[in-house]
């Protein structure tokens, strides 16, 4: 097993982490095959609740290795990926439905960017830095950037950075709402940890149909989620999960859930 992504589960938690500081964290191939399978496994084991992606060493990662990518990108599309594996930027195939939390410092480049634009919750330094730079580069995003980041920060400010390839901070982005958090760096995987542990702790099948609904909304519109918002309550009102919900209430103590 490679030690550029390491992944290490802690009872309903995966957390992946990126481990290669001394090359800036950049993906290479082999990483992003890594990626796809560690993320194949959180969406398909159900002991798991919750993902974090966090990195090792100063920068989140510079983006893409380029030189090993230009060859992949001539043939016009991402890597195909085996079975057991699941697109990370949620371009193609199966899309992950269960939470998923980015920690982000340093460099936070390209491919970096438009994996945090494919998470659910965002936290980052105040001095996290972020681009998207390919058309420095001589090509343009294909991750995603280009659809998502007018989505999340609006037109006129996403030209302005896809465009330019220029940069923008921490700071920027939790105040266009492109971050969860401003968390200090000696902070960051602590905070993920303790926000994937209030998720682990919620309800699975409610935090479940919540973000089912949210990305609904995202990728179908608004007017189709409010047509099926209420399509998972029979079964999640039927669940062992929502009766401790409700015994856990009338005792005043902590629920203790099953996912069931």
């Amino acid at each position: 097993m490679s030690d550029k992504l390491l992944v290490e589960q802690q009872q309903h938690c995966l957390t992946i982490t990126f481990n290669r500081p001394e090359k800036y964290n950049a993906l290479d191939p082999e990483s992003y095959y890594l990626l796809a399978q560690a993320l194949y496994r959180l969406q398909h084991d159900p002991d798991l609740r919750v993902g974090i992606i966090q990195a090792n060493g100063e920068h989140f990662t510079s983006g893409l290795e380029l030189d090993q990518w230009a060859p992949i990108f001539a043939e016009g599309r991402l890597p195909q990926l085996p079975d057991d594996h699941l697109d990370p930027y949620g371009l193609t195939g199966e899309r992950l439905t269960k939470p998923l939390i980015i920690a982000v410092q340093g460099l936070c480049y390209t491919s970096g960017l438009e994996l945090l634009l494919n998470t659910d919750i965002r936290l980052v330094t105040a001095t996290a830095r972020f681009a998207q730079l390919e058309v420095k580069r001589g090509i343009y995003p294909c991750g995603g950037g280009t659809i998502r980041l007018p989505e999340e920060i609006g037109w006129a400010r996403a030209q302005r950075y896809l465009l330019t390839g220029d940069e923008f901070n921490g700071e920027q982005a939790y105040a266009w709402g492109l971050a969860s958090e401003l968390v200090a760096e000696d902070e960051l995987h602590q905070r993920a940890q303790q926000l994937a542990q209030r998720i682990a702790d919620a309800a699975p099948l409610g935090v479940s149909a919540s973000l089912a609904s949210s990305k609904q909304a995202r990728y179908h519109g608004q007017q189709s989620a409010i047509e099926q918002v209420f399509d998972a309550m029979p079964t999640v009102l039927a669940s062992e999960d929502a009766r401790e919900g409700v015994q856990s209430f009338l005792e005043r103590r902590p629920a203790r859930f099953q996912g069931r």
